[in-house]
């Protein structure tokens, strides 16, 4: 069964036990904290400071019942995050969960101010860098093995629209500061 699902238009690793113990093992692992995800995401706007970490409860939105939403008595989410790269009106970020609610990177930026770039849930939707989905990647994975108990790293690439998304990004930034200084 799944342990570890990534939402619709997320790209990235997930975990699928191939037996029951194991299944029981990492589900275990994953409610202790104790399994590592690390995530690249894209947001709106520039963040100010270089890392932070998001502590807001999420719960049920009180109208529109597919969604998820910062409330008062939902249920402890923990968000830590770092600035990787600024591209003036975006910011690519690697964002690390401490504990994994559904929807919990894209309601936690939504609610700082930076949705993610191309979230049609937590925001407009809006994507001129030419990719499908939320800008989001389940880049790593740090988790121990349920038999052998060895520490095992998965990491994925970020997938070829993403790349090509920042590539653009890169080479707009580029252009923008040589037009600064002449």
């Amino acid at each position: 069964g799944i342990v570890h699902r990534i939402d619709k238009n997320t790209s990235g690793l997930l975990v699928i036990a191939k037996n029951d113990f194991s299944h029981n093992f990492l589900s275990s692992e994953l409610k202790t904290h104790a399994v590592s995800r690390v995530y690249i995401a894209l947001a709106e706007g520039n963040f100010r400071d270089d890392c932070g970490t998001v502590n807001a409860p999420i719960g049920r939105h009180r109208t529109e019942r597919k969604r998820m939403a910062v409330v008062p008595n939902g249920r402890e989410a923990i968000t830590h995050y770092s600035v990787l790269e600024r591209f003036g009106d975006k910011t690519l970020l690697r964002v690390q969960l401490e504990t994994g609610r559904t929807h919990q990177i894209r309601v936690h930026m939504a609610y700082i101010g930076h949705p993610l770039v191309g979230d049609d849930v937590y925001s407009s939707g809006r994507n001129d860098l030419g990719f499908i989905g939320q800008a989001l990647h389940a880049a790593e994975l740090n988790l121990r093995h349920p038999r052998t108990g060895e520490w095992m790293h998965f990491t994925a690439e970020l997938p070829e629209g993403f790349r090509k998304a920042l590539e653009k990004l890169r080479r707009s930034s580029r252009y923008d500061k040589q037009t600064e200084n002449p």
